[in-house]
């Protein structure tokens, strides 16, 4: 039982020692600073949102009719039906009918890409030639936008040590290594990414509800804003 006593009376003191001897970084003399950098990305990744209704025809054309012709559109402006073009969701109005006894209309609404603005507004001109006005821009995105997003971040915190590094020397010191190093969450970025925020993200000129054929309209997207901040600790010599 003594010795077991006597080995935990040594192993205290050292323990006890070794953790005073260790510096906290809150301990030493550091410098705090905020690094912000910024980029604009022209979108080529813009995804289109399409409805057809049997009902803005008159009957006169069925959905798969409808569907044909657009679909033929799509093809004439060169865009790749098989890899751009995907079915979102098909409904019809079988309780307008059961209850008012009215004629049953299908509706079918469609997601497509394209990778500009260019062809966006061909997409507008020709499907509105067709009768098709439902047409809407769901979201706008890049896609390398995980590579931009890691360029912003490196800027950041290369600006980070520049400004820490100018604050010290004014003041006849130096930096040494980074000690933390933190990414500041940016809240409003993050409601915005990967969508479109509203009207007055997107442009449209000479664009109406029977727009004039031969004379394409011209789209502009607001460019998707990556702006990041990072926060550094540097020890100050």
């Amino acid at each position: 039982m003594r010795k077991i006593i006597l080995i935990l009376i040594m192993i205290l003191p050292l323990t006890a020692f070794s953790q005073i001897g260790t510096k906290n970084y809150i301990d030493q003399n550091f410098i705090e600073v905020t690094g912000k950098a910024e980029m604009e990305v022209i979108p080529n990744e813009i995804y289109l949102r399409i409805i057809i209704d049997e009902k803005d025809f008159n009957g006169k054309k069925q959905l798969e009719e409808i569907e044909k012709l657009m679909i033929g559109k799509l093809t004439e402006i060169e865009i790749d039906i098989s890899e751009k073009l995907a079915i979102k969701d098909m409904v019809s109005n079988f309780k307008n009918y059961w209850l008012k006894a009215s004629k049953i209309h299908s509706i079918r609404e469609y997601q497509l890409e394209v990778n500009d603005a260019k062809t966006a507004g061909l997409v507008f001109q020709g499907l509105e030639s067709l009768g098709i006005s439902n047409i809407s821009i769901d979201r706008i995105e890049h896609s390398e936008i995980r590579k931009f997003k890691k360029e912003v971040k490196i800027q950041a915190i290369k600006a980070a040590k520049d400004k820490a590094s100018s604050l010290a020397n004014a003041i006849n010191q130096n930096i040494g290594k980074a000690i933390y190093i933190q990414e500041i969450e940016n809240p409003f970025y993050k409601a915005l990414e990967g969508r479109v925020a509203g009207l007055s993200n997107i442009v449209v000129h000479g664009y109406s509800d029977k727009m004039e054929l031969g004379k394409n309209p011209e789209i502009e997207f607001e460019k998707i804003k990556l702006e990041y901040s990072i926060l550094c600790k540097f020890e100050l010599k």
